[in-house]
């Protein structure tokens, strides 16, 4: 039986680590969010507003996760020298996504909790300190969004990030809201009602975001791509009778990857089957790494396309 091995590789400076070009936006936000949120909890406190309190939490799971995402887009870089991560370390940046997910969660659940407690009593808040902070805080995450946005396009590590910022936006925005609405009616239960809103927000984006994560970490095709149009493809490559085995994840964000097994006609010339099978994949399918084995006509004991 013929059989061969192809692997498509990108360059090493491969546009497929897409967080390292993005690790700039992360340090900016990651600085200015983590000195905002000690004025928030300080002035929360003072003030005893529980959406400044709350919205305060969430900047403090901003700030770890946007630090973990700045050390995972590091040690995604990072060389192997133990020469056992044959796919480096990549998938750092999806397990930091993962912790702003959890992280997310976390701090909506305490919200939410809080504020069903707060129920039914009364309760006193300062609003000029209130919406001071939620007006200062709106800007700083204004600027972080815009920082982030071009980065969560490319990067799951990124959009974990911004996706965070994204929610303490609106907890600024509520924060704002509740302080216009007591100033408004005298009712400090709208501070305990905003902030329950804001809770149930930012718990709907973290479940978002954890079902990326998983998809990424089950191996699932990447989102936009066609299964059914990739094996159709690489079965229109000249020599190519059937296609077997194939698969295709994300390893991380703007880096997917590909096997699969190319059943040749007889006769059919094994290399240029390969060198085209790969072509194919990476100007159609965006798909840099891929790694194809040859078989002949009727040497294949697989005759599913996937497992």
């Amino acid at each position: 039986m013929g059989v061969g091995h192809g692997h498509g590789h990108a360059p090493a400076a491969a546009s497929g680590h897409a967080g390292g070009r993005h690790r700039w936006r992360l340090a900016i936000s990651f600085c200015l969010i983590a000195a905002f949120f000690v004025v928030e909890l300080v002035v929360g406190i003072i003030s005893g507003s529980l959406a400044l309190i709350s919205d305060a939490g969430h900047m403090a799971a901003d700030v770890v996760a946007l630090g973990a995402a700045l050390v995972a887009t590091k040690i995604a870089t990072r060389a192997d020298s133990t020469g056992r991560r044959t796919y480096g370390s990549y998938r750092a940046e999806v397990f930091a996504s993962g912790l702003a997910a959890l992280m997310m969660l976390g701090v909506a659940v305490y919200v939410v909790i809080e504020a069903v407690a707060r129920m039914g009593t009364d309760v006193e808040v300062e609003t000029g300190p209130m919406l001071l902070v939620g007006l200062l805080g709106l800007v700083v995450n204004l600027i972080a969004l815009l920082l982030l946005r071009a980065g969560a396009k490319d990067s799951i590590n990124v959009k974990g990030a911004y996706l965070e910022v994204v929610a303490d936006t609106a907890g600024s925005v509520g924060v704002l809201v509740a302080g216009v609405l007591i100033v408004a009616t005298g009712n400090g239960a709208w501070d305990t009602v905003v902030a329950f809103l804001i809770g149930a927000f930012v718990a709907v984006r973290a479940v978002v975001l954890g079902r990326e994560v998983l998809s990424v970490l089950g191996q699932h095709v990447p989102a936009g791509l066609d299964i059914d149009a990739v094996a159709a493809c690489l079965a229109e490559v000249p020599g190519v009778r059937d296609v077997h085995d194939l698969h295709v994840w994300m390893l991380t964000s703007g880096m997917n990857v590909a096997t699969a097994h190319l059943v040749l006609a007889e006769g059919a010339d094994a290399g240029a089957a390969l060198r085209a099978g790969q072509q194919v994949l990476r100007d159609r399918h965006h798909i840099e790494h891929a790694t194809l084995q040859v078989e002949g006509d009727r040497s294949s004991h697989c005759d599913a396309v996937t497992w």
